[in-house]
């Protein structure tokens, strides 16, 4: 049952018979054979069906939970096995937030001196699609914000407080300054990220706060397209200090200090709430905890 139970995940999830099929690596007419057998051994309508698919019936959504509770056991007990027949092996999917992205390294490149036989696949991805892609078992694991909005039933590592840094280039106004409030930096042209991220949706509350009008005349998912406006002279943007660091240096921009409040905010691992973990997934939430910067 596990193998139909993966092809009903992966047509909830494509929402679309020929492209779950492709997914799957089976043919439509096996795929679709094999959701009509899993309804027929539950008992159960799962697919609203017409000319095309049409979504989950209730009872669809419901085993749509206990699949993905199902095939994640299954998959944890297969890791289990193989990683006591011959060490932890194989792929760690992780979906980092743009704003971490530079930071993800610290994690892998000290895992990987310990377990040389895993390999990671890193994906760009707001909170959100974090938090939805380990729940459907798209994702193994998350680096993401911890403390701003809900993130549901899941395990958590605090990585490091992210503050926050006005990065332009020398001069423009405000270059100058050792350290400025958020007012002052919402009065700028700003290029920010765009409002799906999570990072932007702080930046606008403490911009709000300061009685800023939030109205950036460029954005972007992409903090390489943020680096690019501030380095012409005419735009400023905020970014986390870690990354402002890592823009400044080399590129001749200032990271100036945001006052006014001195915000901060806890980025970290995130994983499905699962016992056990896998063991990969163990070791990696274990090396987390090694190298947080959070007491």
């Amino acid at each position: 049952m596990i193998d139909k139970l993966e092809m009903f995940m992966a047509l909830a999830a494509e929402r679309h018979f020929g492209r779950a099929a492709e997914v799957c690596g089976v043919t439509q007419p096996t795929l679709s054979s094999a959701i009509k057998q899993l309804e027929d051994q539950l008992g159960v309508q799962l697919v609203w069906r017409g000319s095309r698919f049409q979504g989950l019936t209730p009872e669809g959504l419901r085993v749509l939970e206990w699949s993905r509770r199902i095939v994640g056991d299954a998959r944890t007990m297969k890791e289990e096995m193989r990683a006591a027949r011959s060490g932890l092996s194989g792929v760690v999917r992780i979906g980092v937030i743009p704003t971490a992205l530079p930071m993800v390294a610290n994690l892998t490149a000290r895992f990987t001196l310990r377990h040389p036989n895993v390999g990671f696949s890193i994906l760009s991805r707001n909170s959100m699609e974090i938090l939805e892609e380990i729940e459907a078992l798209e994702l193994d694991a998350g680096i993401s914000y911890l403390d701003n909005e809900p993130l549901g039933r899941v395990t958590t590592v605090p990585l490091y407080s992210e503050g926050y840094r006005l990065l332009v280039r020398p001069g423009m106004e405000l270059s100058d300054r050792d350290a400025v409030r958020w007012d002052e930096a919402g009065q700028l042209p700003l290029c920010l990220l765009t409002e799906d991220m999570q990072n932007r949706r702080i930046i606008n509350q403490h911009l709000t706060d300061a009685g800023a009008t939030v109205l950036p005349p460029v954005e972007s998912n992409s903090v390489i397209v943020l680096l690019a406006h501030v380095m012409t002279g005419r735009w400023a943007s905020i970014v986390p200090v870690k990354l402002a660091e890592l823009f400044a240096e080399g590129n001749g921009l200032r990271a100036i200090p945001i006052t006014d409040p001195d915000a901060h905010h806890l980025v970290g691992l995130i994983a499905a709430w699962r016992e056990p973990h896998t063991p990969i997934l163990a070791a990696l939430l274990d090396e987390a905890t090694r190298i947080s910067e959070i007491n």
